[in-house]
């Protein structure tokens, strides 16, 4: 498992599952000769996608940034539609750490589509029930009512088996929510209406989370945003605003799908100078 110390917080990457995409999806108007110079994809023109959760350990607490594709959650026909080629480990890498699902004290989600929150809902014994049952969920209240009340677009990805079952431990926020000292998330909109980003700052050191606004390295230029986003422009402006503050504060840029890379780190000349790769 990947590890990032960032002052007196520590960062663990679980495996959250796989998914292929449609590499036109991903990268919107952006024409395949350029994109796929700098992300792998295969004959069918997908590009592998991770959904690992990140276990941020910090205040003597145990956080989860996202929840994975969970398990036994998909059909056969979904399997295949969003070329799942893996499903969640979650359980065995937290029992690896000497955890378990009940020790989740918090987790935040940027946004509830379903590869980010199907890993919320677990099936036991038939039933739909909270994965992590001691957990507060923090989720943007835009986003919280969406996923309740989906229109005709969103009703695709917001599942009402994603959110039944641990209503009770959502607390939602408006545009800002410090979840921990030197952890926040920030209501930016863009991918979705809803959706967050995450800051966190230990000991001198900055670390970005932005979640779909930089779903890959490859998103970097704030012009490269997905056909899923629901409010492109939104997205571009927060990318304009996020990347080069992240940037000038030297913060590491962590990944959720990336398939390479864990986290990065870039110059202001748009080089990578550190970075952490998938093992």
């Amino acid at each position: 498992m990947n590890q990032l110390v960032l002052g007196d917080f520590t960062l663990t990457w679980l495996r959250g599952g796989m998914t292929q995409l449609d590499g036109g999806a991903m990268f919107g108007v952006v024409p395949k000769p350029l994109w796929s110079k700098r992300y792998p994809h295969n004959e069918l023109n997908q590009i592998p996608l991770r959904t690992d959760p990140i276990l941020v350990q910090a205040h003597g607490k145990n956080l989860l940034i996202e929840s994975g594709l969970g398990n036994d959650r998909l059909t056969d026909k979904q399997k295949r539609n969003y070329g799942v080629t893996e499903e969640s480990q979650i359980h065995q890498d937290l029992a690896a750490l000497g955890l378990t699902t009940a020790d989740v004290d918090i987790v935040m989600m940027t946004h509830m589509h379903y590869d980010h929150a199907n890993g919320l809902v677990s099936r036991r014994e038939g039933e739909l029930v909270s994965t992590f049952a001691n957990a507060v969920i923090y989720v943007q209240e835009i986003e919280w009512d969406e996923i309740r009340h989906p229109n005709i677009r969103s009703r695709n990805t917001y599942w009402e088996e994603n959110w039944r079952p641990v209503e009770g431990q959502v607390q939602p926020y408006k545009e800002r929510q410090e979840v921990l000292p030197g952890i926040e998330m920030f209501h930016t909109g863009g991918h979705s209406n809803g959706h967050a980003v995450i800051r966190m700052e230990s000991g001198g050191e900055v670390l970005l989370h932005l979640a779909d606004l930089l779903a890959t390295h490859a998103h970097k230029n704030p012009l490269w945003v997905m056909a899923y986003d629901d409010y492109p422009m939104t997205s571009i402006f927060a990318k304009e605003k996020w990347i080069p503050e992240g940037v000038k504060a030297n913060a590491w840029f962590t990944f959720y799908h990336d398939a390479i890379y864990r986290a990065i780190k870039w110059n202001e000349q748009g080089e990578i100078i550190d970075k952490i790769e998938i093992k």
